[in-house]
């Protein structure tokens, strides 16, 4: 049932078989077998092309049920042993996880050294899914978060600020409010991202026809767009604090009270392994509040950045600091 899993979420039998952690002909034998013990064909093999039948998708919930349920007999027999081992899947929001795993992983590893964090990226809809499916552990996205399934313990804030060409002459005098015909420029997400809901709210007066225009697939994507003059986009603070973004932008602030997004973790109420998703999510909770570090040095100080922001706006290398409780901040 794992390698069908596997299969049916990679649709490609290399893939399924490096993510089973088998051979490739290892994983195939045991499709085979599968096939032959419910006498059904699962998946339909053609070229480099492979689909799941009919039958495999009326099948896939009720396999999908009966290995969380394996999975949580696991994790209770677990209970009362060294805690945090074994495999644990993750999924975390594509507008999170560049900036947050690079400082989780290593922080779970050094401090559990038996975990295996597999990871998930996807939009907060797939996840909430998947995690009330049981195809993984536990999730991070932004609240919020509605489903009956899913416990929901809260993390941090994450402010939004807004990134503009540096040489943009329109924000020279930020804070920006939220009636500024420059939101008008404002590109999107696509479709699916939560981000692109936040960014909507946030831009209550802009024309939304003039929104609409724009969508990428990454923030990575807009970022580049708009260091190439062709408009403007949300940032969030975490990522200024991870140092992605390029001397061809600035970020400024926007006017108080400053727009924020709420992340949180979520996982299965019914899930055996309640005391290590808690754990997880003090762990996350904790590195919010640990000042960001920048190409290996502590972040300039106060000086820099008000030369920055007399010069229009906060620019990205001068702009992030630790704060005074040790959280991460634009100054």
């Amino acid at each position: 049932m794992e390698y069908f899993e596997a299969l049916a979420e990679t649709l490609h039998f290399g893939r399924a078989a490096a993510l089973a952690g088998v051979s490739q002909p290892a994983l195939s034998a045991q499709i085979a077998e599968m096939e032959e013990r419910l006498e059904l064909p699962l998946f339909e093999r053609g070229g480099r092309a492979v689909r799941l039948t009919e039958e495999a998708r009326a099948l896939r919930p009720r396999i999908e049920r009966a290995l969380a349920e394996i999975r949580d007999i696991e994790a209770a027999a677990r209970r009362g042993r060294t805690p945090m081992e074994g495999r644990f899947r993750l999924g975390v929001i594509p507008t999170v996880a560049p900036y947050l795993l690079p400082r989780l992983l290593p922080a779970l590893k050094a401090r559990f050294p038996a975990l295996v964090l597999e990871l998930r990226e996807a939009v907060t809809a797939t996840l909430l899914d998947e995690t009330a499916a049981g195809r993984l552990d536990g999730m991070i996205a932004a609240l919020p978060l509605d489903h009956a399934a899913l416990a929901i313990e809260p993390l941090f804030e994450d402010r939004f600020f807004l990134a503009v060409p540096s040489d943009d002459p329109g924000f020279v005098s930020p804070p920006v409010p939220p009636e500024s015909p420059a939101l008008e420029r404002l590109m999107l997400l696509e479709d699916g991202h939560c981000m692109r809901n936040q960014a909507l709210e946030i831009c209550t007066a802009a024309r939304r026809a003039a929104l609409a225009n724009y969508g990428a697939a990454s923030l990575t994507t807009l970022l580049q767009m708009v260091a190439h003059g062709q408009g403007v986009t949300l940032i969030p603070e975490m990522a200024v604090a991870a140092g992605v973004v390029s001397p061809e932008l600035k970020v400024v602030p926007f006017a108080e009270p400053m727009p924020a997004r709420t992340l949180a973790f979520a996982w299965r109420r019914s899930a055996g392994r309640q005391d290590e998703c808690r754990t997880l999510a003090r762990i996350v909770r904790g590195l919010s509040r640990q000042p960001q570090e920048m190409d290996g040095e502590r972040a300039p100080q106060r000086d820099q950045h008000h030369e920055a922001e007399r010069e229009g706006g906060l620019a990205v290398a001068d702009a992030v600091r630790g704060d005074v409780d040790g959280g991460m901040r634009i100054a």
